[in-house]
């Protein structure tokens, strides 16, 4: 029994290998594909600054001040770009790893979630770049000065690296904050919470979602607040979700 026991654990660490070579395998793929379109990548993570500043009366550039920066920057976009493609293979592999343990009933009731998570994480990083990140570029070029109340003018010449790694931050930001409803919903499935555990701790949530937009966001109410405000619908999207999951437990028990 023990032997057997011992060539079980072994079998599953032999197939999670081979599900994560699988992974890294067509994560190195994808990142020479994306290297190679990097700079077309640069241009649609860069699209929103520009759209933002298209009227603005200075002729406006991104800059790089270190002779590696942009030859750095192309790589780190591409790794990110190759990374963000790879998240649904890396699903689908976690999933071939878990579903042959599974009972019909328990593949039915993890399958929803494993679609909802790239679309979650999608729609969030569809939010950055849609709307927070054209607000957040205004309101940061409403600080500029053109020298006539002050001694010289002040002028934004950003830079490229530290540009894309604020785009690149936030997407993964509010990809991640858009969890929250699998999260939760997953959280009730397994017992630990219920949708009255949800509604009594709202004010509680409230302060966190609030602290965390602030760790994980610029320090500006744009995006602050952006990110807040969608995970506090999320969260009474969640408190939703969970009621309706306690209610088929309800049913089937009965």
């Amino acid at each position: 029994m023990k032997e057997n026991k011992e060539e079980g654990f072994i079998s599953h660490l032999t197939e999670l290998r081979k599900r994560l070579i699988h992974s890294f395998i067509f994560l190195t793929i994808l990142f020479v594909v994306c290297y190679i379109f990097s700079e077309e990548i640069y241009g649609f993570l860069v699209s929103p600054y520009a759209e933002a500043v298209k009227d603005s009366q200075i002729e406006r550039r991104l800059i790089f001040t270190a002779l590696q920066e942009t030859f750095l920057t192309y790589i780190k976009v591409a790794f990110f770009a190759a990374f963000f493609l790879t998240c649904p293979y890396i699903l689908i592999q976690i999933w071939k790893f878990i579903a042959p343990g599974l009972y019909e009933h328990e593949k039915s009731a993890l399958m929803p979630y494993l679609v909802l998570t790239p679309i979650l994480f999608l729609l969030g990083g569809m939010l950055v770049y849609y709307l927070i990140m054209p607000l957040a570029i205004k309101f940061f070029l409403s600080f500029e000065s053109t020298g006539l109340t002050t001694a010289l003018p002040i002028q934004l010449e950003a830079k490229v690296n530290e540009y894309l790694s604020l785009v690149m931050k936030l997407i993964f930001a509010f990809g991640i904050s858009f969890q929250l409803p699998v999260i939760l919903s997953l959280l009730a499935r397994i017992g630990f919470i219920d949708s009255i555990f949800l509604r009594e701790r709202r004010k509680y949530v409230v302060i966190i979602i609030f602290a965390v937009a602030a760790v994980l966001t610029p320090p500006d109410p744009v995006t602050q607040i952006g990110l807040a405000v969608p995970l506090l619908l999320l969260y009474e999207l969640s408190i939703i979700s969970v009621k309706v999951i306690e209610k088929k437990a309800e049913k089937k028990d009965a």
